[in-house]
């Protein structure tokens, strides 16, 4: 029952479901250049994806960080041209990773240091690798188990460790595995019942003579049947076996019920949802505890993308030196919005009757929201040439 693998999806989608939104405060026209080079960063990273699989790292590896770093080669961030493409990597002991992140006594992290194998031609090789504010190093321990230094010693031009880094104490899971490990083992021991008992049972009723001679010949048991032998007049209470079915399944079904009750998830299982007989509205409130979960959780990913950012922006000032004051000026807020079942009929009814009937959005913002079409201005354009013929032809 991979019922810990399913709750770090759950909780990875309940926090990055919905993209996490990025909020920035620009003033002036040099700003806005500057959140454009930012998002589009971003974009090319795909970073809503990152997002993801970040948080399935770390809520089940415990650790994950993700370090930055910039490529020569000519590109175009947000209509601006560089010299350097931006890229990033995550690295986390679920993929086999080591992490030693090294604070002082203010509990900033002055190194970060990451261990990891890669095998070439057969062989494997280990790395381990240092970023601090002013240097990167790298060794690498060759077959025989020398280490050496693999690369010179690389100067950090953006003044900063070039990544970011979180922890939790725990996986998702947190004290559950026990409950999991019970509901496996009633349904292995169950499952044991039936293959030992599944086997049909021949029962042969004869003479007393005839017993004995049988018990000298008994006929062997096969997987296709076991042959049980019984004087003519015995009696025996059943033949087959009657499995206690509604015992296991009660007992099966309330620990992965106290599982995600524990956790504050919710079960999304197809099974659950569709014996569920609920309204949109009533099936909101089935996520406030996993919401409130979620905003447990917001914290910490808050201080990792806010660390995050000042990385991109540290690059983003050497990319860009003339936008240097700009980024150095533009704040961002980080906004965990957590997944929930949105019923827009009834928003929009909500609005549209706090507004008096009157129109509470414009018809390009519609069509443009709705996403069905490549170009809204002509969609629209189409729309209202299609209502001035339909009104001529009223007229002839």
């Amino acid at each position: 029952m991979a019922l810990q693998k399913l709750s770090v999806k759950r909780m990875s989608e309940l926090v990055f479901g919905i993209p996490a939104k990025r909020v920035y405060n620009a003033e002036d026209e040099q700003q806005a250049r500057a959140v454009k080079i930012l998002e589009s960063i971003y974009k090319r990273n795909r970073i809503d994806a990152v997002n993801l699989d970040r948080a399935k790292k770390l809520y089940s590896s415990c650790e994950i960080c993700t370090i930055w770093y910039a490529q020569e080669g000519k590109t175009i961030y947000g209509g601006e041209k560089s010299d350097y493409k931006l890229r990033c990597k995550t690295y986390s002991p679920k993929q086999g990773d080591m992490l030693y992140p090294l604070f002082d006594d203010f509990d900033d992290m002055i190194a970060l240091s990451v261990a990891y194998s890669r095998t070439m031609s057969g062989v494997k090789y280990n790395y381990f690798e240092t970023y601090t504010a002013n240097e990167h190093m790298r060794w690498v321990q060759d077959g025989g188990g020398r280490w050496s230094e693999d690369m010179e010693r690389e100067v950090i031009f953006i003044e900063k460790i070039a990544g970011a880094y979180a922890h939790r104490d725990e996986p998702i899971w947190e004290d559950e595995s026990s409950n999991v490990f019970e509901a496996e083992w009633v349904l292995s021991r169950n499952g044991n019942y039936i293959r030992k008992n599944g086997v049909p049972n021949w029962v042969v009723c004869c003479d007393m003579d005839e017993l004995k001679r049988f018990n000298h010949e008994k006929e062997k048991s096969t997987n296709a049947r076991n042959v049980l032998y019984y004087p003519k007049d015995s009696k025996v209470g059943y033949e087959t076996w009657n499995q206690s079915t509604d015992a296991i399944k009660f007992q099966v079904d309330q620990i992965k019920s106290n599982f995600f009750t524990n956790l504050q998830l919710p079960d999304m299982s197809f099974e659950q949802m569709k014996t569920m007989a609920m309204s949109g509205e009533a099936r909101k409130m089935v996520f406030i505890d996993a919401q409130l979960k979620v905003l447990d959780e917001a914290g910490v990913w808050q201080e990792f993308l806010s660390r995050e950012m000042s990385v991109i922006k540290a690059f983003a000032k050497v990319m860009y030196p003339e936008l240097a004051e700009a980024f150095d000026a533009l704040d961002v807020e980080f906004i965990i919005t957590p997944y929930q079942i949105n019923d827009q009929e009834t928003t929009i009814k909500n609005l549209t009757t706090a507004c008096g009937g009157k129109p509470i959005m414009a018809q390009r913002t519609a069509i443009e929201r709705l996403g069905e079409v490549d170009d809204a201005d002509e969609e629209l354009l189409l729309i209202q040439q299609e209502s001035a013929n339909a009104l001529e032809e009223g007229f002839m």
